[in-house]
């Protein structure tokens, strides 16, 4: 399994940015992906997974700002973010599967300026 991610950027709060995630290594087509974040100091937080139909679930706190959607041709898993807020930054890492227990990439850091 390997999953690569790409997109992030500094921004400033209120800014927006679109991550891929490519995966290869497995059938991508028939598998859950899940976007969760790491912000400084604090644990793995789930964000968004997005089913292999493309049906989508969102965290609360995220919902309305970040949508999550995937392309299965491409083996790529996107995760949109509008409307970013300090509280944002975070290093956001794509995982296979529904939970945040799955392999995972390293991640793009999204710095967000205060």
């Amino acid at each position: 399994v390997q999953l690569v991610e790409s997109g992030g950027d500094l921004v400033q709060p209120g800014g927006s940015l679109r991550l891929s995630c490519a995966a290869s290594g497995f059938t991508f087509s028939v598998s859950a992906m899940t976007w969760a974040r790491q912000a400084p100091g604090k644990g793995l937080e789930w964000v968004a997974t997005i089913y292999h139909d493309g049906y989508t679930r969102t965290a609360d706190s995220v919902k309305g700002r970040f949508t999550g959607s995937r392309d299965n041709p491409k083996n790529t898993v996107y995760l949109e973010m509008h409307d970013l807020k300090p509280e944002d930054k975070a290093n956001e890492v794509c995982v296979k599967g529904i939970g945040i227990d799955g392999n995972r990439g390293q991640g793009p850091q999204v710095p967000v300026s205060s």
